[in-house]
């Protein structure tokens, strides 16, 4: 019986060592030498260690910051460790109730600010850990942001072009801008000022 068994456990081991051990550090050492930034995680380096990453979203709400999309995460805002959307149909009171409290959360930071708000300030991404909003988010912000920065809403709008990123490949998806990397070049413009 051993005899016919020994042939099972001979392709086990071979195959645990291929898919285990051999081709995880064959992925793992061609991604290090083809795009070492990306297989890292795509960090930011900020002074002193990490901001973050271009990937995962961070919670700003400072009014001298742009804000990005809100975090449906369990446990604590953009927690890459539970990453889930909502589950809330349009109908659910919850979403509902969510999406007036952020309406008055942008409208007390921003009261005379009387354009419509775009549809992804108010609701949560798929993921909950979206790091991007359109540019029509980031421009709805400009007018708050210049006015606690000090600085002209041209500069804002230029900046906001600045980090809009276009489609990728020229045909897939829309343009997007990175919050963390938007609000990252308004501390080092105002460093500069200061």
């Amino acid at each position: 019986m051993f005899r016919q068994l020994r042939p099972v456990f001979m392709v086990f081991l071979l195959l645990t060592v291929v898919t285990g051990i051999v081709y995880p550090l064959l992925v793992t050492g061609v991604a290090q030498l083809v795009f070492p930034e990306k297989a890292n995680g795509s960090l930011i380096r900020g002074e002193g260690g990490y901001a973050g990453s271009e990937l995962i979203g961070q919670p700003f709400d400072d009014p001298k910051y742009f804000w990005g999309r809100l975090s449906a995460t369990p446990d604590f805002p953009f927690n890459s460790a539970s990453s889930s959307g909502s589950n809330l149909g349009p109908s659910n009171p919850a979403l509902v109730e969510a999406v007036k409290a952020r309406v008055e959360a942008l409208q007390k930071a921003d009261p005379g600010n009387q354009s419509s708000i775009p549809i992804d300030l108010v609701t949560s991404s798929g993921s909950g850990l979206d790091p991007h909003v359109s540019p029509a988010a980031a421009l709805y912000q400009v007018p708050r942001v210049a006015r606690a920065r000090g600085l002209s809403e041209d500069q804002m709008r230029h900046l906001v072009e600045k980090f809009t990123d276009p489609r990728q490949w020229g045909f897939l998806g829309e343009p997007r801008v990175n919050v963390l990397k938007l609000n990252r070049a308004l501390d080092h413009i105002q460093s500069k000022l200061e």
